[in-house]
């Protein structure tokens, strides 16, 4: 299972004092007042950054960080990504997952065919859609909702669909 979850992406820089502009990609924006540590991710892994400061604007959420003390540190942050570990994620209800762990996912109809592999998912103003993979490299897109998705196996690594005619190329 994934120990890290993307919370942000560092779009700009904001003023003179090191603070960055970060687009939120959690489903609840605020908790990055409640965070004291969140993780970059660079090519050696994960660097932790302490959080200083956290206020909104428009859609963003603008953070300092004690390790970024200066608007020229935080101009190598542009498009970087923030992630939180498994133990600060926000806590799942009865029946939820979270979305990283299921990335990789084996993808099977209800008769257990295999029709592909989970490999991404995208946010849209009705739903969540998955983005399948089949072998042979096609995609297709299923809507994450309990008409289409009917069972996930978070530990197996194993979902299974209800496919409708058009559905699978």
């Amino acid at each position: 299972m994934e120990q890290y979850f993307r919370i942000g992406v560092i779009t700009t820089t904001h003023g003179l004092a090191g603070e960055v502009k970060v687009y939120p990609t959690t489903e609840d924006s605020h908790r990055f007042e409640e965070l004291k540590t969140c993780f970059l991710l660079e090519k050696g892994g994960y660097r932790p950054l302490t959080i200083r400061s956290c206020r909104y604007f428009k859609n963003l959420v603008i953070l300092g960080f004690e390790e970024i003390p200066s608007i020229d540190e935080a101009m190598l942050l542009k498009q970087k990504e923030l992630y939180v570990d498994r133990e600060h994620a926000i806590p799942l209800e009865e029946g939820e997952y979270y979305l990283a762990d299921v990335i990789g996912s084996t993808v099977v109809d209800e008769e257990g065919n295999v029709l592909g592999t989970l490999t991404d998912y995208m946010e849209t103003s009705a739903q969540l859609i998955y983005k399948i993979q089949t072998a042979e490299g096609k995609e297709f897109l299923v809507p994450a909702v309990d008409e289409f998705v009917r069972e996930v196996h978070v530990e197996e690594k194993r979902m299974v669909i209800r496919v409708i005619p058009g559905m699978v190329p």
